[in-house]
C-alpha cells in the first residue's frame, strides 16, 4: 500500500484508466434538475451553446454540430475530486469490450452478489464487487487484458449468472438488473448503454460507490487501487 500512496495522482488516474476501459472518444456526465429528476447525456463542448444546441428537439446522436469530449486525464480527475460525475460507454465502435459489470439492486442483492463472487471464484475469474451510489446494490467487475468481443463477454456474464443460480436454487435473483455492456452490438446511430464509473466523490463520503471485500465491506482505495496495479503488472 505504501508504494500506492507514493504514486502521483496521474500515475493513480492513469491505473484507473487501464481498468475502467470503454470509448475513449466520448463520456457522459450525470445531471440533475430541480425536480429532481436525473439522468446521464453525452459530454459535449456545444451543450445549449445558442444556434448550435437544440436539445432535446435534437438528439445528440443526430446534430449536426456535435464536439463530443474526449475521456481524458482531466475528466477522470473531476469524476474523482467531485466536480461531476462519468458515466462510461462501455461497447466500443468494434463491437468489443475491455470490461463486463453485471449490475445488482432491489432486496437480495447482497446474497445474489456473494453468489455471484463465489462464481467467478469457482471459475478462477478475477472480479471486483462496487457498492452502488446508493448503497442499495453493487456492480461485479470483470476485467480483460485484452478487448474482447461484447457477444462473447456478455454469454460469460450470462455463464455466471447461471453458476450463481446454481448455488442458492432458492433465491429468485429479482436483484440482478442487467449486464454492461447491454448489446452484442452497437446500435445504429447510437452509443450503447453507459455504466456510471465508480469512486464518485461525495458517495464515497458515505462508503457507497466504492470497492467492497467478502464481508460487503469497504476495502481502502489504497489497497484496491495496489492489488489491481500488481494485477496489471503480472505481480511483478
Amino acid at each position: 500500500n505504501l508504494a500506492v500512496l507514493r504514486l502521483s495522482s496521474s500515475q493513480k488516474i492513469e491505473i484507473y484508466m487501464k481498468l475502467f476501459r470503454g470509448r475513449q472518444d466520448i463520456y457522459a456526465n450525470r445531471w440533475q434538475n430541480k425536480q429532481g429528476r436525473s439522468g446521464y447525456s453525452v459530454s459535449c463542448n456545444n451543450e445549449w451553446q445558442q444556434g448550435k444546441c437544440n436539445k432535446p428537439k435534437v438528439k445528440c446522436t443526430e446534430c449536426e454540430n456535435q464536439a463530443f469530449k474526449i475521456l481524458d486525464q482531466q475528466a477522470i480527475y473531476d469524476h474523482l475530486a467531485g466536480s461531476h460525475i462519468l458515466g462510461l460507454y462501455p461497447l466500443l465502435e468494434d463491437n468489443r469490450c475491455w470490461l463486463l459489470a453485471a449490475d445488482f439492486d432491489k432486496s437480495d442483492w447482497q446474497v445474489a452478489v456473494q453468489a455471484f463472487r463465489k462464481a467467478c471464484n469457482e471459475l478462477n475469474i478475477p472480479c471486483s464487487v462496487e457498492r452502488s451510489r446508493s448503497g442499495n446494490g453493487a456492480h461485479i467487475w470483470v476485467f480483460f487484458e485484452s478487448p474482447v468481443l461484447a457477444k462473447e463477454a456478455r454469454l460469460l456474464g450470462f455463464i455466471l449468472l447461471d453458476k450463481a443460480m446454481e448455488f442458492h436454487a432458492g433465491l429468485s435473483f429479482e436483484s440482478y438488473d442487467r449486464l454492461f455492456p447491454n448489446q452484442d452490438l452497437l446500435p445504429i446511430g447510437g452509443f450503447g448503454n453507459l455504466i456510471a464509473l465508480p469512486l464518485q466523490h461525495a458517495p464515497r463520503q458515505q462508503g457507497n460507490s466504492v470497492f467492497i471485500d467478502e464481508n460487503l465491506s469497504p476495502y481502502s482505495v489504497s489497497g484496491v487501487t495496489y492489488h489491481r496495479l500488481k494485477s496489471l503488472r503480472g505481480n511483478n
